[in-house]
């Protein structure tokens, strides 16, 4: 069983992994990033469904909720994923949002060593999240705490119509029959 996380030096944030009443403002949280990002229009998650992937019988993800007091401030939306070249799991951060009234606080640098913390107890061989290449402000911090922003990589997304059109029937090989 994991530890629950501890805030780094000095920080004025307990972090604690997300219960089941935390949902609603957790996905309160989620909206907000979304606004932020301009990309309200994509969030069609409701209560139900991340109650359901944080805390149903298959948990798809994890969240950690930093709190100023009782009162959430931030939040940071985990899973793990693999990496065969390094023949070991890795941690991915989703998604981490820190209200505006928390900000500048330590609040985004206590979660993110929380979550180091969890990779390195998991044995993860890295831990990574991608940024929008606008947020010049988010590349600046991350890479004050070492983190690389890999200059080569994209993002591949496949949704909607688009996912169901390529995981539809596939067509016979050449000299196959059905």
């Amino acid at each position: 069983m994991t530890r629950p996380p501890q805030p780094g030096p000095g920080s004025a944030f307990s972090i604690r992994p997300a219960r089941e009443p935390d949902v609603g403002a957790v996905l309160a949280m989620i909206r907000a990033l979304a606004e932020f990002e301009r990309l309200s229009h994509l969030v069609v998650a409701t209560e139900a469904d991340l109650h359901a992937s944080l805390f149903g019988p298959a948990p798809a993800a994890e969240v950690l909720v930093a709190c100023d007091g009782a009162t959430p401030a931030g939040f940071a939306l985990y899973f793990h994923n693999y990496s065969t070249f390094l023949g070991k799991r890795g941690l991915w951060l989703e998604d981490l949002w820190v209200e505006p009234a928390y900000r500048r606080r330590g609040c985004a640098q206590a979660l993110l060593r929380a979550l180091a913390g969890i990779a390195v107890e998991r044995g993860c061989g890295r831990f990574e999240w991608a940024v929008l290449d606008w947020n010049h402000a988010a590349i600046d911090f991350y890479r004050s705490l070492g983190a690389t922003v890999l200059p080569d990589w994209r993002i591949v997304r496949v949704v909607g119509p688009e996912l169901r059109q390529l995981a539809g029937p596939r067509p016979p090989e050449r000299g196959e029959t059905r």
